[in-house]
């Protein structure tokens, strides 16, 4: 791999270990193969739990992405002095590769993550991916409503948690 030096590094510091991996080995990938990785975050997309693949409904639809993509998040009650945790899934086809490729770094990048952590992930998260020269800004938009609708949607379960 080789460093992409026309631009300098995206941010890190406010991101989760797993996130800032992601973001710093995309940064480093040579521009020409960073679509290839993104089929690889494709490809390792979890399949959806029969729980949600019986009941679509309880999913969420994201319009802002080109495909038809759909999430549901998890939130666990945790014990007294621990942290929920969240869970991800995502209902994407797999002839949607740019679109699976996104939730699949977002399945990666969050999956398990404390709320506190998967609340604070900064808006520009795509823009971080260096990926504006390989995919249209469409198709960021459609990362970035994913991720505003997890962080909608956690936020959504921690205040029934709360509440009781």
């Amino acid at each position: 791999m080789s460093a992409d030096t026309s631009s300098t590094a995206p941010k890190t510091s406010d991101l989760p270990e797993s996130l800032a991996e992601i973001v710093t080995d995309l940064y480093e990938t040579d521009p020409s193969d960073r679509l290839e990785v993104l089929l690889e975050f494709s490809s390792d997309l979890p399949e959806l739990p029969q729980r949600f693949s019986d009941h679509p409904e309880l999913l969420e639809p994201v319009p802002e992405c080109q495909s038809p993509i759909f999430l549901v998040t998890e939130v666990d009650h945790p014990e007294e002095g621990e942290q929920a945790r969240v869970d991800l899934h995502f209902s994407a086809p797999p002839e949607a590769p740019t679109t699976r490729g996104f939730a699949g770094i977002l399945h990666e990048g969050l999956n398990g993550q404390t709320a506190e952590v998967v609340l604070s992930i900064p808006s520009d998260l795509p823009l971080r991916l260096s990926m504006t020269d390989a995919v249209s800004p469409l198709r960021l938009r459609g990362m970035s409503g994913m991720l505003s609708r997890i962080q909608r949607q956690v936020s959504e379960r921690i205040g029934k948690i709360t509440q009781g």
